[in-house]
């Protein structure tokens, strides 16, 4: 496992607010502008609508779709630039497939923060803009900070997280997200708190040594820096059981206002393999009161 011996420094210059307009959208739109005018950094707000000629309409009815569309748009960045008062966005609407249009908006802009809202309370991949937006999740090469349905503004005091859970299980997957948590407790002078999780032995296995619990701890203060300490008092907690359950216990108890997580790519169908890290993350997303960060490997 990796030691980070220098305090990471996370910079947020371009952050991109997907939106299909929902209610789930319009809560993650609040942390996206907040987050925004914390780092000076530069909005994008998108959307992506689907192609505004339909092949099984006459030709002799496209100007009229053409125009209908027309109206709609120039609605949808009305109703953007009340979302945004105080931060101007600059305002994308494509028209296509999802993910080639996020993908090239992430590419072109230099995206290093993705703001999305979720509106399924259970199940994988629920996410605001339909069933393919799972890709945003699985495939975004930069955070994804998700808002989900559970989230309650009374954890976003003041705009700022004030109270950040890291949680890890030392893979490199998951090591991928401590810089992000640690830059970001000192740069709300957060309060800390690290997690890791020793599952509970299968049937057949071998029951864990009683001495894990200990040295999972010693890993996880491994993990901050000593100029860290300077400014924060961090909390190691080392539970068992299961691993999106007890995050969830720890985050809910120590009332935190965002939850990071790091994450890998998995291959394959879309919640085939529900034992990888992500399907952990998409439970936590799910059930989480707070925002969740999910920071890709590599």
């Amino acid at each position: 496992m990796e030691t980070l011996h220098a305090l990471p420094s996370i910079q947020v210059k371009n952050i991109l607010f997907a939106t299909d307009f929902s209610p789930a959208a319009t809560s993650a739109a609040a942390y996206a502008a907040e987050i925004a005018k914390h780092y000076g950094a530069k909005l994008f707000a998108f959307h992506v609508r689907p192609p505004v000629i339909n092949p099984m309409t006459p030709p002799a009815g496209w100007k009229a779709e053409e125009k209908a569309a027309k109206l709609e748009e120039e609605q949808q960045r009305r109703e953007l630039l009340r979302l945004f008062r105080e931060i101007r966005p600059e305002i994308l609407i494509e028209e296509g497939d999802l993910w080639s249009n996020l993908k090239g908006v992430i590419e072109t802009n230099k995206i290093d923060l993705i703001v999305i809202g979720t509106r399924g309370r259970s199940g994988i991949g629920k996410f605001l803009l339909g069933s393919t937006a799972e890709e945003i999740f699985r495939e975004a090469p930069c955070p994804v900070l998700t808002v989900g349905p559970r989230t309650s503004d009374a954890r976003r005091p003041n705009g700022e997280f004030k109270k950040i859970l890291f949680a890890t299980d030392f893979t490199s997957e998951s090591m991928a997200a401590a810089p992000y948590a640690i830059s970001l407790a000192q740069e709300y002078q957060a309060y800390l708190t690290l997690v890791h999780v020793v599952e509970e032995p299968k049937t057949g296995e071998l029951v864990q040594p009683a001495d894990l619990i200990t040295s999972s701890e010693r890993l996880l203060r491994d993990l901050v820096p000593e100029e860290a300490k300077l400014w924060c008092v961090p909390e190691y907690v080392v539970e068992r059981g299961v691993p999106a359950d007890k995050i969830l216990d720890v985050a809910s108890s120590r009332e935190s206002e965002l939850i990071v997580l790091g994450v890998h790519r998995p291959s394959g169908v879309p919640g085939a393999a529900t034992h990888l890290p992500i399907a952990i993350a998409h439970k936590v997303v799910s059930h989480a009161l707070c925002p969740v960060l999910t920071v890709p490997s590599g």
